[in-house]
């Protein structure tokens, strides 16, 4: 019975599709044959095809992908430094995992490097000479693996969301000891595409093309025996939707990759948003760069310890418009259970009172979030000293230093951080320069650092009454008019305590960070022009609007545009009638800054009209008015 009626059920829609195919045929038959052009492939006539968009070719690294100039798969230049930094990281992660097996790696342009002397007991001496011998080729060299060979015991890498296959590419032309690369996509024609730039940089024995949705394809290799040692994972937007299956797709000890773009969400914009998507209320802040990294980092354990699962960050990097995070994901029981930072007792949070004690505005309430390093200080030390003994291999080396170097620099166990202008601005001072700052904290007896997500940041142990009395330290160098402050103020509140340390400005040389000494490129300027988050990919090949550039030209700095004529404005009022006077009201005459015209043009069908102004108006219609909101998140 369950038989007849399944197929009862196919047949149903197949009885319309045999009608339209009959009467099809009765009318190619009264027309006659069809010419030759306008068959295609032997079926029936269908419509013409677009002609075939521009393509051009892009060189990355020691890639070279063919790219269809039609908005149809996704390419962002911008994120070269996001995948060089990928490549090195990786690199490093496969030098530690097949080192553990006794597998020597060799990385392009790296000099043979000695091997370490290392004090063991006669015992790890023997097992460390066995493991030596066992590791070793039957013509007695040790075992080593290359660029662009195929690794038996290397690393199994999958990356989601492939597009054009560009990282996947790299992966297979940069990165020694891996097994295989599984290029995923769910648009056929970014897999088309994928295949494509496979077979022209020759790297078909290492990179797989695949169709599927990336969480399918995740959840599908669960098995301990299935699982990927390498996820990448870098979409368009958030990648909350992905993160429960790439926690359980990857192996254990094994390295996740993680991207988001979604910036305006995780910077306090939308917490809302925040909450659903990662389980955690965004603040809006100076800091908000760094608590979105450790929103990403609480969000990624939380998903993991669902199944007995945690992380471990290996490195967290605020660039750009995006953070990208690199963490390993382990398997523990006692650990997942610490990861509460509470045992078996309820938490207990700080007492605060509902108003702060120095400002007297509300606290607000953000989180929860990664209280943990956010670095595994001495692998980035061993990235940055792989990146620097080999600065070629990379375009983006310098900046690899810079940030890498600034990473090593920060505070591990501070969260959060606070900028120079903003304390300043809050007592409405003249701002201290940075090493005055630094140095007075110093000699204060407490630690202090920068931070990496922001070029005026300062990441200190002191606690904020010790902060606050350095600044009033400093207003007594730089006095603020105080007549003009009002007293619910939050400047006038924290003027009016005097303060209990004595802050000391003389500049001291342990001040001034390496890394800045150095000269490095810590935190670079915009890449190129108009540059940003491109537009999300269209199926079928349509072409990105003509005025996207411009459109892009005039949003950019869009705050930054000059004051208008008085003149102009004058011109440009006069456009609009006088709403006052069209009833009867209006009484300024010939000194209305609007058209007492029967017929006065209107300057635009959107401009509403407005009322006559008894005095000059301080807003005024137009560009100006609208670019008066706060600004999104961005680059410091």
């Amino acid at each position: 019975m369950s038989h007849a009626r399944t197929v009862l059920w196919l047949s149903r829609p197949l009885r319309p599709a045999r009608i339209l195919c009959r009467a099809q045929f009765m009318e190619q038959k009264a027309q006659g044959p069809p010419s030759p052009p306008a068959m295609e492939n032997g079926t029936r006539p269908c419509e013409e095809r677009p002609p075939a968009a521009p393509e051009a070719t892009i060189t990355e690294g020691a890639a070279k992908i063919v790219f269809p100039n039609a908005n149809e798969v996704f390419y962002n230049p911008v994120q070269e430094f996001n995948r060089d930094l990928t490549c090195a990281v990786i690199t490093e992660f496969a030098r530690t995992h097949l080192g553990a097996k006794g597998i020597q790696i060799k990385v392009p342009g790296e000099k043979d490097l000695q091997k370490v002397c290392v004090n063991l007991s006669e015992q790890e001496e023997e097992k460390a000479e066995q493991k030596e011998d066992e590791n070793l080729t039957p013509g007695g060299q040790p075992r080593t693996a290359a660029v662009g060979e195929i690794c038996e015991e290397g690393l199994r890498v999958l990356e989601g969301l492939a597009a054009s296959g560009l990282r996947s590419i790299r992966f297979a032309l940069e990165i020694p000891g891996l097994q295989s690369v599984v290029a995923n996509d769910a648009s056929a024609r970014a897999v088309e595409l994928i295949d494509r730039n496979v077979h022209l940089n020759g790297v078909a024995h290492l990179v797989q093309p695949n169709q599927a949705d990336a969480r399918m394809l995740m959840y599908q290799h669960q098995k301990a025996s299935e699982r990927f040692d390498v996820i990448d994972l870098d979409p368009y937007g958030s990648p909350a939707p992905f993160l429960d299956a790439a926690v359980q797709a990857v192996s254990d000890g094994g390295l996740l990759c993680v991207t988001c773009t979604d910036m305006a969400v995780l910077a306090g914009n939308s917490g809302e948003t925040c909450y659903s998507k990662y389980g955690a209320m965004a603040l809006k802040s100076r800091a908000c760069h760094e608590m979105a990294l450790r929103i990403v980092l609480h969000s990624l354990d939380l998903h993991a310890n669902c199944y007995q699962r945690f992380v471990v960050p290996l490195l967290s990097i605020s660039a750009d418009f995006y953070v990208r995070v690199f963490v390993r994901v382990f398997t523990g029981q006692a650990k997942v259970k610490s990861s509460a930072r509470v045992k078996f007792s309820a938490a207990c949070g700080p007492p605060v009172t509902p108003e702060c004690e120095h400002c007297g505005q509300r606290h607000q309430l953000g989180g929860p979030m990664w209280a943990d390093p956010i670095h595994d200080l001495d692998f980035v030390g061993r990235v940055l000293e792989a990146v620097t003994t080999n600065p070629g291999r990379f375009h983006t080396s310098k900046r690899i230093q810079g940030v890498l170097s600034v990473v090593t620099e920060e505070l591990p166990d501070v969260p959060l951080y606070y900028t120079l202008d903003h304390l300043s601005s809050t007592i409405h001072c003249n701002t201290p320069s940075l090493l005055q700052l630094r140095s007075a904290l110093l000699h204060a007896g407490f630690r202090v650092s920068l931070s990496h997500a922001c070029k005026n940041a300062v990441k200190t142990d002191a606690p904020p009454l010790a902060l606050w009395d350095i600044m009033r330290c400093w207003e007594k160098e730089c006095p603020v008019k105080r007549e003009r402050l009002s007293e619910t103020s939050p400047a006038f509140r924290i003027l009016a305590v005097e303060p209990r340390l004595k802050a000391n400005f003389n500049i001291r040389e342990d001040a001034n960070p390496s890394s800045r000494q150095q000269g490095l490129k810590r935190f670079q300027a915009n890449p190129e022009a108009n540059w940003g988050p491109r537009p999300r990919a269209r199926p079928g090949g349509k072409a990105a609007r003509k005025d996207l550039e411009e459109r892009r030209r005039l949003l950019q700095n869009k705050r930054k545009e000059p004051a208008e004529d008085p003149a102009q404005r004058a011109a440009r009022l006069k456009t609009f009638p006088c709403k006052r006077f069209k009833e009867g009201t209006c009484q300024r005459g010939d000194q209305c800054c609007y058209s007492h015209s029967p017929t006065a043009p209107v300057a635009s069908a959107d401009a509403p009209l407005t009322d006559c102004p008894e005095t000059t108006p301080k807003i005024l219609p137009g560009p100006e008015a609208a670019g008066g909101g706060t600004a999104g998140p961005g680059v410091d």
